[in-house]
């Protein structure tokens, strides 16, 4: 059942509506989300609160997409080094592998 939560982001209170499982994640996310907008708005000096919210909405985005690609990368090599163990061993003790 969902219940009203209410966040505060850049001193504005708004009340979300998720469930008791939500709730942590929804608090943390609400978190980091008014961190990184009074980020910007610490760096923009008289930005309007539309402005802060889509600088810090591309801020996030930004790092998201940067984690993306780095696990896939760390996941493409992890992928590269089992294969190529897989090979050594293969030509170390063939056929006892299939």
């Amino acid at each position: 059942m969902s219940e009203p939560v209410a966040v505060h982001i850049l001193d504005r209170e708004f009340l979300i509506a998720c469930t008791p499982e939500e709730r942590p994640g929804l608090i943390a996310a609400a978190a980091y989300l008014d961190g990184k907008m009074r980020e910007m708005r610490g760096r923009g000096g008289a930005l309007g609160m539309d402005r802060i919210a889509v600088l810090a909405g591309l801020n996030i985005a930004h790092e998201l997409l940067s984690q993306q690609r780095s696990s896939t990368t760390r996941e493409d090599q992890l992928a590269q080094d089992l294969r190529s163990l897989k090979s050594r061993l293969d030509a170390a003790f063939p056929g006892s592998l299939q």
